[in-house]
C-alpha cells in the first residue's frame, strides 16, 4: 500500500511528460504513467535537472563503454524537486519538502555496500544508466534517504548541481586536498570549475587550471583558480612548479600524462574525465616519485557536505547555469556544450520558470 498525502493521484494526474532517448541522436517526448511509490521511497516532482556530459555522450554515441542504450532511455541524473508523496515506512511529514536527489539505488547488502563503498555496488541502479531511466521527466521515485533536504537558501538549480559538486568533492577527497595543498586541474569545463571550487573550499592555496580555450581559462580565475595555463604554450609536465595533486577533468590522454608528470613526490593523481579506455602513463615518474594514481566512480556520502558548502557560500553553483530549457527542448540542451560560453544547461520538466 502506498501512503499519499496532501496531493492525491487525481490532483497529480496519472500520466506525466517524459523526454525519451529512443536511440542515438533520436529524442521524443512521451506521456508515461506517474511511477508508483514503493515502500521506503518518495515521489519527487522534478523541478530542475542539470545536463551532464554522460547524457550528451549517450545522446551522441548511444553508449559509454560497456553501458549501451539498447532500448528507450530517459536521460538526466542531476536533479532537485519537491516530495509530493511517500511510500510505507516514510514519514508523511516529508511531503512538501524541497530535496536534492542522490540518483542511485545500491543494494545495501553486498560487500561493497557494507564496507561503505556503495558507489561500487555491483547491483547499483543509477539514474540514466542503461537500462535505468533518469529524470528528464515530471516525476521520479527514489529511496527516502537519498532525497536530501534542501535549505530554503539553496535554489532548485543549485540543488540539482549538487550532483556534479559531489563528483568534485569525491575527487578532492581522493586527491588528499587539505589546507595549504597545491593542485593542478586539467579542463575548465563544468567539472573542472566545480573541482576548483571544491579544492578551494577544502583549503587548497594554489589551484592551477589548464585548458585549451582562452575564454574558459579566463572564467576559471573567477571560480577559484590562482593560475591558468594554456597547455599549447606552457608545458604542464615541466614548466610549472610541482603540485601535490592532479585532477583530470578532461579525459584527454596528453593532459593525463602531462598532469601526472606535474605531481611531486608522494602526490596523487585522480582521473575524473571521460576519456579513452586505455592510455599510456608515465610509469617511471609514478614509480620513482611514489605517485598514487586512482579514479573516482561517482561518490559516497557527499550530499551533506555539498549542501553545507553551497549554503555557507563557499561554493557558487547558481552562476554556473548558462542555459535553461523545457522538456520539448532537450535536444538543444544536450547540444549546448558546443558553445564555449556554456557551462551548465538545466532542463525544467514543468517548464522554464519566468525570469
Amino acid at each position: 500500500m502506498t501512503t499519499s498525502t496532501q496531493r492525491s493521484d487525481t490532483q497529480r494526474g496519472s500520466t506525466q511528460r517524459v523526454s525519451v532517448l529512443q536511440g542515438q541522436d533520436d529524442l521524443t517526448v512521451e506521456d508515461r504513467p506517474v511511477p508508483a511509490v514503493d515502500p521506503g521511497d518518495v515521489l519527487v516532482q522534478v523541478a530542475a535537472v542539470g545536463v551532464c556530459g554522460s547524457d550528451v555522450h549517450y545522446f551522441r554515441h548511444g553508449r559509454i563503454g560497456d553501458f549501451v542504450v539498447e532500448e528507450p532511455l530517459v536521460l538526466g541524473h542531476e536533479l532537485s524537486g519537491t516530495i509530493v508523496a511517500v511510500g510505507d515506512g516514510v514519514d508523511a511529514g516529508r511531503v512538501g519538502e524541497r530535496v536534492a536527489v542522490e540518483p542511485q539505488r545500491p543494494c545495501h547488502r553486498c560487500a561493497q555496500c557494507l564496507a561503505g563503498r556503495y558507489n561500487l555496488c555491483p547491483h547499483m541502479r543509477f539514474y540514466a544508466t542503461p537500462p535505468v531511466d533518469g529524470a528528464f521527466a515530471e516525476y521520479v521515485t527514489i529511496e527516502a534517504e537519498f532525497a536530501h533536504t534542501l535549505p530554503d537558501t539553496v535554489s532548485f538549480e543549485a540543488g540539482a548541481l549538487l550532483e556534479p559538486l559531489s563528483v568534485g568533492i569525491a575527487a578532492v577527497r581522493k586527491a588528499g586536498i587539505v589546507p595549504g595543498s597545491s593542485v593542478l586541474i586539467a579542463g575548465a569545463g563544468p567539472i573542472g570549475i566545480i573541482c576548483a571550487q571544491a579544492a578551494r573550499a577544502f583549503g587548497a592555496s594554489r589551484i592551477v587550471i589548464s585548458d585549451l580555450v582562452a575564454e574558459r581559462r579566463e572564467r576559471a580565475l573567477s571560480y577559484g583558480a590562482t593560475e591558468v595555463v594554456d597547455p599549447t604554450v606552457v608545458s604542464v609536465a615541466s614548466d610549472i612548479a610541482p603540485v601535490d595533486a592532479f585532477i583530470d577533468a578532461s579525459g584527454a590522454p596528453r593532459a593525463v600524462s602531462d598532469g601526472i608528470k606535474a605531481v611531486g613526490p608522494a602526490g596523487a593523481a585522480v582521473l575524473v574525465g571521460l576519456g579513452n579506455s586505455e592510455m599510456t602513463l608515465p610509469v617511471e615518474h609514478i614509480q620513482n616519485l611514489e605517485v598514487t594514481v586512482t579514479g573516482i566512480f561517482r561518490y559516497t556520502n557527499t550530499w551533506p557536505v555539498a549542501i553545507e558548502l553551497v549554503a555557507s557560500g563557499q561554493v557558487d553553483l547558481d552562476s554556473l547555469v548558462t542555459g535553461r530549457f523545457g522538456l520539448d527542448d532537450v535536444r538543444e540542451a544536450l547540444e549546448s556544450d558546443t558553445d564555449p560560453a556554456s557551462l551548465k544547461s538545466v532542463v525544467y520538466p514543468a517548464g522554464v520558470p519566468a525570469a
